[in-house]
């Protein structure tokens, strides 16, 4: 979809009253999107799931490329404070269960957002994971709310385009060899070519959940 139509499906929600989010990791795929959205005639909130494991750099990315477009930032953490996120043996979680650490910093966090709002922009793409390449532009989530998915069907080569035309920055680690990040413990160097193959490595588990939990199919 056009830029020009991502903007005008925007408005035509925000003419029907509708309450407007978007999620975003700050990652280099992220900030195309993130741009669009900066250019919505009514401002449309961007939340940030920090987790409180993310690489320093992820954190003064956001706060650069927020300040540069202009964003309304907002941050949220999980409600499940980080020294309670451990199993019963002392461990903590992102090491023994992944799918609960990610549940509680990132879909529970997110799930509540969907309580209060009417559309959640998204920013997955086809190309990224095999969860992904079968979602519709729209979907039904939770709560009676909406996912909207503008870029679903860009590809890795349509977001370098689109930010060399209009001269947006990467993330720093980037450039090291991290293609897709995350927390900190849980990414690595891609070695394989596959950016999702960075994530949760050695683990049966490519999703945080938030793009399998929070969508009704």
């Amino acid at each position: 979809m056009g830029v020009e139509n991502i903007l005008n499906k925007i408005a035509g929600y925000q003419q029907e009253g509708r309450k407007l989010f978007t999620t975003s990791s700050f990652q280099t795929h992220s900030i195309p999107l993130l741009h669009i959205i900066s250019r919505a005639r009514q401002p449309v909130p961007v939340y940030f799931l920090d987790t409180g494991y993310h690489f320093p750099q992820t954190l003064k990315f956001r706060d650069q490329v927020a300040d540069m477009l202009g964003l309304d930032l907002r941050i949220v953490r999980s409600d499940t404070s980080r020294h309670m996120q451990k199993d019963p043996y002392g461990k903590l979680l992102f090491a023994s269960d992944p799918d609960h650490c990610c549940t509680i910093n990132k879909t529970q966090p997110t799930e509540a957002l969907l309580m209060t709002h009417d559309v959640w922009i998204n920013g997955v793409r086809r190309d990224q994971s095999p969860v992904r390449k079968d979602f519709r532009e729209e979907e039904q989530a939770p709560h009676g709310s909406v996912r909207y998915h503008p870029i679903l069907d860009w590809t890795s080569r349509d977001i370098y385009q689109y930010r060399k035309e209009n001269d947006l920055p990467e993330h720093p680690l980037d450039k090291e060899g991290y293609l897709s990040i995350g927390c900190e413990p849980c990414t690595r160097k891609v070695i394989l070519n596959d950016s999702r193959d960075a994530r949760w490595y050695g683990m049966n588990k490519t999703e945080c959940g938030l793009h399998t939990d929070l969508v009704k199919k």
